[in-house]
């Protein structure tokens, strides 16, 4: 079915949600954006015969993972009607389609509402949209690959406020690769990249959408989410764009700190990582570094720079003073944290047990058991510790069916909520149980 009419929206109403529960995986990376699934009563290793899927729903083309709030899951695609998708990192795609937001039922995957609006592309790799639905109580945000922002009702679809990024800031053209920067809701205010003279960073009322403050002068907005941190006595957003890592006063939008962090090919992508009295970024060739926030006020001090795991756009996590990640060429990786010596790398998530270029690899940590999921569509529970790499299981999950490099790839993160684990490429999204 092509769609043609803007805002057009079929819906079955259901009751509102509401805020997200411990066991929901309501926007980007989970609850708290550090990739940690804290639900009990899962499954610790692959069953003999693999995982059976619950429920499989047709959808379309996109990047971004899909987000579980309530007894809903939302995700976000597009359809093409014309135009050539070949691959090409340095070259933008022309295409015309619609970009469409779907609300499913999380028992079943039945549709309950989907929103259509008519979108034009113009950026490589593209798929679809990059940013995962925000789910906040009975909102739902969703950012489009070319700066279309909408706040939707969640129980029926409705559209509360949108607004066409490109056209109110004043945006030449969408970065290289589309607007992926997952939008963070905190407290009254959605805090987004926009672009544009002097708005790198917006902050607008996340009820009515009306601008609170704008930020930041920089031409390559790149694709990090804003990420909010406690330190120095002092709520700080964090603003990673393409020439400086940035804290900034979430209430006005003025700068606290900055400090010059240039990754290549402008990818500022991975949000920073607090953990205790450090700051942790991850980029490409050598971006990677290490900060120490100061106690007393705002501000930071370099321990390292170009160390650790250097990863494309696949998030590490930090857990017990230990980095685990996924770098660019696919080597999973143990690194210290303050040192940012390598305690040891394996070869299980690379592609065909190869490194590869641009390889990505999800890692999702619940209690001491880590969940994994690969670019080739594998999920993988196993143990990680400074000892070393110990797996419990693997077993196919989702087909590959983007192109990276010669290769096919699945490179959307998935949701883990409600003892399940929700994944998409660019033809369905699938649920399976992980539930013991």
């Amino acid at each position: 079915m092509v769609w043609r009419l803007f805002g057009f929206i079929f819906a079955i109403p259901f009751a509102v949600l509401t805020s997200a529960a411990a066991d929901d995986w309501n926007q980007w990376l989970g609850p708290n954006r550090d990739s940690v699934w804290s639900e009990t009563g899962i499954i610790t290793s692959i069953p003999q015969g693999g995982l059976k899927a619950k429920w499989r729903t047709p959808i379309a083309q996109g990047f971004s993972g899909p987000a579980v709030a309530g007894d809903r899951v939302f995700v976000t695609d597009y359809v093409v009607e014309k135009g050539d998708q070949a691959f090409d990192p340095g070259k933008r795609n022309e295409l015309t389609g619609t970009e469409r937001v779907h609300c499913l039922d999380i028992e079943t995957g039945k549709v309950i509402w989907t929103h259509a609006h008519p979108c034009q592309y113009s950026i490589s790799y593209g798929l679809g949209p990059r940013a995962t639905p925000t789910v906040d109580g009975e909102n739902v945000y969703t950012l489009g690959a070319e700066g279309h922002l909408h706040c939707f009702n969640a129980a029926d679809g409705r559209v509360k406020w949108m607004k066409d990024l490109k056209q109110e800031y004043e945006v030449k053209e969408a970065p290289m690769w589309g607007y992926a920067a997952h939008p963070l809701v905190v407290g009254d205010k959605l805090f987004c990249l926009v672009g544009g003279k002097g708005s790198v960073a917006v902050a607008f009322n996340k009820d009515t959408g009306d601008e609170i403050w704008r930020a930041l002068d920089e031409e390559n907005i790149g694709y990090c989410p804003p990420t909010m941190i406690r330190a120095g006595g002092k709520d700080q957003l964090l603003i990673w764009h393409a020439a400086s890592l940035n804290s900034l006063n979430p209430a006005t939008g003025s700068t606290y700190w900055s400090v010059k962090i240039a990754p290549a090919y402008f990818m500022s992508i991975v949000a920073p990582i607090k953990h205790k009295d450090h700051l942790l970024v991850t980029g490409l060739q050598g971006s990677s570094t290490l900060l120490k926030l100061n106690p007393d006020q705002p501000g930071v001090t370099e321990v390292w720079r170009g160390r650790g795991v250097q990863p494309d756009h696949n998030p590490p996590v930090v857990f017990e003073d230990h980095i685990y990640g996924v770098d660019v060429k696919g080597h999973l990786r143990c690194i210290e944290l303050v040192s940012g010596k390598r305690i040891w790398e394996d070869l299980a998530t690379t592609p065909n047990g190869r490194p590869a270029a641009s390889t990505t690899g999800f890692v999702v940590r619940n209690g001491k058991h880590w969940y994994l999921t690969t670019e080739q569509g594998k999920l993988i529970i196993a143990k990680l510790s400074p000892d070393g790499y110990q797996e419990l299981g693997r077993t196919s999950m989702i087909e590959p069916t983007s192109e990276n490099w010669g290769r096919k790839i699945v490179w959307s993160h998935p949701a883990f909520a409600n003892r399940c684990v929700f994944a998409r490429n660019d033809k369905e999204i699938v649920c399976y149980s992980l539930a013991k």
